[in-house]
């Protein structure tokens, strides 16, 4: 199974975990991670990730969720084609970091897991568009277990 982790998800584990909801996606982003780091899914991203993450503000959130990204599998390469995606997502109503994920992501994986409820609703609205399962990954996780 090959994992595409948007930068939502990377960074929840480092959110206010008083809320439960953000408490039981920053364990499943965890669980997700390290079965990834077992070897029994693989954690597919892109450049995308790290230009969005370098946007983070918070300098230790940053350095944190970029030592995240060092455990990744495999990058998928922005080609002429991925950015032609990118433009027709976004034409379809994702905004355009979203647009780059999904298009990174349908390029080589088989789910692309976001805990952004606006980009899994226009997902919902768009997926017989979309060629990659569009999930969050506590819902996703718990199909799996």
């Amino acid at each position: 199974m090959k994992i595409y982790l948007d930068v939502c998800c990377l960074n929840r584990p480092f959110d206010d975990q008083s809320h439960e909801r953000i408490r039981l996606e920053a364990e499943a982003v965890t669980l997700v991670i390290k079965r990834m780091q077992t070897g029994d899914w693989q954690w597919i991203s892109s450049p995308v990730v790290t230009a969005e993450i370098r946007r983070t503000p918070d300098e230790a959130r940053r350095q944190a969720v970029l030592a995240l990204v060092q455990l990744v599998d495999q990058e998928i390469a922005v080609t002429p084609a991925i950015n032609k995606r990118t433009r027709e997502l976004t034409v379809m109503g994702f905004k355009s970091f979203d647009a780059a994920h999904l298009a990174c992501a349908e390029a080589g994986a088989d789910v692309f897991l976001t805990t952004d409820d606006r980009l899994l609703r226009v997902a919902a609205r768009q997926a017989g568009k979309l060629e990659v399962q569009t999930a969050n990954p506590l819902a996703w996780l718990q199909e799996r277990l």
